[in-house]
């Protein structure tokens, strides 16, 4: 654009009003038109990315349906002061009495008081506790506190903690075994190098097994359950005891004290909170729909005659009325309790569904998930939603051509713009050089005339 325009100075013309008027006979109508394309565009954005978004939230719910994990559950009630339950879903139903007999305990053995100072002995440590087992070399030198850290800083031992005690008449060596349960016992034996002698209260033989003090017997658990069978455990954990049941015993108890109370009973409440949670979402996908599909009332939605609403809705519907075989059994959506209204919205009728659900559960599960060779309800539903929603998926697709129309737009203004740019410095230099014409014509004029009025012989009518 020219930097230096002439507002007809010469020729009286409004040229800025002139070339912004051709300019904008130009400009207003183009963009005008990219404005309304560009609208359209961001219009479709927002719509597929919401019908996306709702879409995934149907998903979301459909999963809570689709997970074979999530049936047949199991509500086990037990947990007290004496005993701790965990399930799985294969805990078979019914009612025990579980006592607490023995606690588990890991073994401890403790060494008389040796000074601090003193070399204990050398010779050969050997150790053994459960299925580990190795031996620690001790010099004449070594103190009680080098052969506890030789001990530990064994790359050997897998078992075995050894720690120091200090009284008012010297240090005691701790053996403690870092499993309970009487497999892991402690178990050292010596081979005393300085008197040869491996068993008496002198030099190295001082930390054989019979010589040292048992602070703690190696014990196993054990639970009696219905006063009949009797269980033994290394740990305090007694794993599938019970089919689908681990029971970790916390407390012994006592002879006054009442045996803890294990139930199993089967749970199911979260196919109808699942399915709920569906039709809240389906419902609000219904809403959606209704909102972008409107017509009339001076109001058009923003997805009116979309073939891609249209199709996803029709194809969900179709679902809902698909029926599903398994063996001698066919069954509905709706035979389940999931009604539609007039207006096209779902509702549960949870008596139906538990009713469904006391009568064969089994059955409510192959529908809604399947099996392994056919998809249930759950399954033939994400399947197909898939289709729309996943990264690659048709919705996607579309918002992905919409944002490339965009920025095709953005292209053309800024082209349409230099275009522009370059047609009104264009009309100011064709303009503002007729205009110095003019002006020196004028200019010509004047002097004309005025050596005209100067000849002789001229009469001025003044």
């Amino acid at each position: 654009m020219s930097s230096i325009t002439f507002q007809g100075l010469g020729s009286g013309l409004q040229v800025g009003e002139i070339v912004g008027a051709i300019v904008g006979a130009e400009k207003v109508p183009y963009e005008s038109r990219l404005n309304f394309q560009e609208a359209n565009a961001r219009a479709d954005i927002s719509a597929a990315g919401s019908l996306k978004s709702a879409l995934e939230d149907l998903q979301k719910a459909i999963a809570g349906i689709s997970d074979v994990d999530e049936y047949q559950k199991r509500t086990v009630k037990g947990d007290d002061d004496f005993i701790s339950i965990t399930s799985n879903k294969d805990a078979s139903i019914g009612s025990y009495d579980i006592k607490v007999d023995v606690l588990a305990s890991a073994h401890k053995l403790v060494s008389d008081e040796i000074s601090s100072s003193e070399a204990v002995g050398e010779g050969i440590l050997s150790f053994s506790s459960g299925v580990n087992a190795f031996v620690i070399n001790v010099s004449a030198t070594e103190t009680l506190s080098e052969i506890r850290d030789e001990i530990n800083d064994s790359t050997d031992n897998e078992t075995i903690n050894a720690t120091i005690i200090t009284d008012d008449n010297g240090q005691r060596l701790v053996f403690s075994s870092r499993e309970s349960g009487v497999a892991n016992a402690i178990t050292v034996t010596v081979d005393d190098v300085g008197d040869s002698n491996n068993t008496d209260m002198l030099g190295l033989s001082r930390l054989t097994s019979a010589n040292l003090t048992e602070a703690t017997q190696a014990i196993d658990a054990q639970i009696t359950i219905d006063n009949t069978v009797t269980i033994s455990s290394a740990t305090n954990e007694f794993a599938n005891v019970i089919d689908g049941i681990d029971i970790t015993a916390k407390k012994m108890h006592g002879v006054d004290d009442t045996d803890s109370s294990l139930s199993i009973s089967e749970d199911n409440s979260n196919i109808e909170e699942s399915l709920n949670a569906f039709v809240t979402s389906y419902n609000k996908l219904v809403d959606l729909n209704s909102d972008f599909g409107q017509v009339g009332e001076g109001k058009s939605g923003a997805m009116v005659g979309d073939s891609l609403l249209r199709g996803v809705m029709s194809k969900i519907r179709s679902e809902f009325t698909e029926s599903f075989d398994f063996g001698d059994e066919t069954l509905t959506l709706s035979e389940l309790g999931v009604r539609s209204d007039q207006y096209g919205k779902m509702t549960l009728e949870t008596d139906v569904l538990n009713e469904f659900i006391n009568s064969n559960v089994d059955d409510v599960q192959q529908f809604l998930v399947g099996t392994d060779s056919k998809p249930g309800f759950a399954g033939s539903l994400t399947a197909m939603l898939d289709f729309y929603t996943k990264s690659d998926g048709m919705i996607q697709d579309r918002i992905d051509s919409r944002e490339e129309s965009l920025d095709k737009l953005e292209d053309n203004r800024e082209a349409f713009t230099r275009k522009m740019d370059s047609l009104e410095a264009r009309l100011y230099a064709q303009y503002n050089a007729m205009d110095l014409l003019v002006s020196g014509l004028n200019n010509t004029s004047s002097y004309l005339m005025q050596q005209l009025d100067n000849m002789p012989g001229v009469v001025k009518k003044s």
